[in-house]
């Protein structure tokens, strides 16, 4: 289990490289290895993750080193569905680079195994955690493709363009982009949440009660929604689009880990749930 994590972050630091590398030299080969990387390294982790849940006998949540396992895969497999669609190929820099700081972060906390086993079998409660992961780890993207778009606009505003605007795509693209991963992962994060209300009902006989991490999720999804909202009808989009993603993933980073670290609620700590 030790070695796969471990192989996992190597595979993961190695495709941050060799996009780091794309990025300096623009070589097509250097862009192929880091994906490839990046494949590598979610298939290890894969693996990983179903030992896990077949050890433990339930979907492998159970605390924070087996939440932040689940992810990190997830966003390496958003990205790899991502990129195979939009080929958006200087994200690499962003996205491998972050997954490999998740597994690091994962192979620092200790996997304490949790008393309770039967929740972690609850049909709704791996519907909520599945759905709002993918959610988050497009909303992380989303983040990638704001920094990457307010990179480009600064080099496109001076009079000496320079090293970005040689090798970042087209504002155009980076904000179709942007959207595409803001509304895939507000559609899931939806579903998530409407999951979620139910195995709360189920396990606490209630839909709703005020919780600090229901109240956070609450104030995500209201956010994204305005940021939806704003975009279609008010026209924001470019710049002030891409500040949002920022901020909102910078929220939703506080709802999935500064609530556990410093409010306190019913949820499970260091979990999702």
């Amino acid at each position: 289990m030790e070695v796969l994590i471990i192989i996992t972050i190597l595979l993961y630091m190695l495709s941050a490289a060799g996009y780091f590398a794309y990025l300096f030299f623009q070589e097509d080969y250097l862009h192929r290895a880091g994906y490839l990387l990046v494949l590598a390294g979610f298939i290890c982790q894969t693996l990983s993750i179903v030992y896990s849940g077949i050890t433990s006998g339930g979907f492998p949540v159970r605390n924070l080193h087996e939440t932040l396992s689940i992810a990190g895969w997830t966003v390496a497999g958003f990205f790899l569905v991502f990129q195979s669609r939009y080929r958006l190929k200087v994200l690499g820099i962003y996205a491998a680079p972050l997954i490999a700081l998740i597994m690091f972060a994962v192979a620092q906390v200790p996997n304490t195994p949790s008393q309770e086993q039967s929740i972690f079998k609850n049909f709704w409660l791996i519907s909520h955690v599945v759905t709002v992961f993918i959610g988050n780890a497009a909303f992380a993207l989303a983040c990638g493709i704001g920094i990457l778009y307010l990179l480009q606009e600064r080099a496109i505003k001076t009079k000496n363009p320079g090293f970005f605007f040689r090798r970042l795509p087209s504002l155009d693209m980076l904000d179709g982009t942007g959207y595409t991963c803001i509304i895939v992962g507000f559609t899931l994060l939806t579903f998530g949440l409407i999951s979620g209300f139910i195995y709360a009902k189920t396990l606490w006989g209630r839909f709703w009660s005020w919780d600090p991490k229901e109240v956070w999720s609450g104030i995500t999804w209201l956010f994204y929604a305005a940021l939806l909202h704003v975009r279609l009808n008010v026209g924001w989009r470019g710049r002030r689009a891409a500040i949002m993603a920022i901020i909102g993933f910078a929220i939703l980073l506080f709802t999935f880990l500064g609530v556990n670290f410093l409010l306190t609620g019913h949820h499970k700590p260091f979990t999702t749930f």
